[in-house]
């Protein structure tokens, strides 16, 4: 066997040895590209194998000779741009935080929901978000969200009964210790 060789298989042993317990599907596709060129497939046939363009195969190839298989690890992508500023996004969470719907002009709501928000954010700043958008947003900013669910419709009034007689005579014995 020649140096040349042994080197290859080292470099395929090394990569097989990376790839054995990836759980990250990106980076096992990566390895993946490097490994079958190591074993002497084209770019074509494996951008063909990996469903990716020859380009990217070129990409990660360039990328592993520059750095080795540290040179394929990836950052995160920066993903779209935010819609509103950190100024508007610090006082949507000032409503949020220190004012109920109705004192802003909307409807006698209690609490604001995503439809709510959306809409001021319309309103106050002209920037449209989708349901789904503001409910991301209101993550970003730290804020849980949940549905609304109604189940007074379908409660038992017998058993409400009970439970509000049952409650009053509890809070009665307390009262009383």
């Amino acid at each position: 066997m020649s140096k040349q060789t042994e080197n290859v298989e080292i470099k395929i042993q090394e990569v097989k040895a990376r790839m054995h317990h990836l759980k990250d599907l990106r980076m096992f596709k990566r390895y993946q590209c490097v490994l079958m060129y190591l074993k002497g497939r084209t770019p074509m046939e494996i951008a063909d194998f990996l469903v990716c363009t020859v380009q990217t195969v070129y990409n990660l190839l360039r990328a592993y000779r520059g750095n080795g298989l540290d040179g394929l690890s990836y950052c995160q992508s920066p993903g779209r741009p935010k819609h509103l500023t950190d100024e508007h996004e610090k006082e949507l969470y000032q409503l949020i935080i220190e004012k109920k719907p109705s004192d802003v002009e909307f409807s006698a709501e209690m609490n604001w929901t995503s439809f709510l928000i959306r809409d001021w954010i319309k309103n106050n700043f002209n920037i449209e978000y989708t349901d789904r958008g503001v409910r991301k947003l209101l993550r970003r900013l730290g804020f849980s969200y949940t549905k609304p669910t109604y189940t007074l419709e379908k409660a038992d009034p017998k058993k409400q009964e009970a439970f509000i007689q049952d409650f009053e005579t509890l809070k009665r014995r307390l009262s009383n210790e």
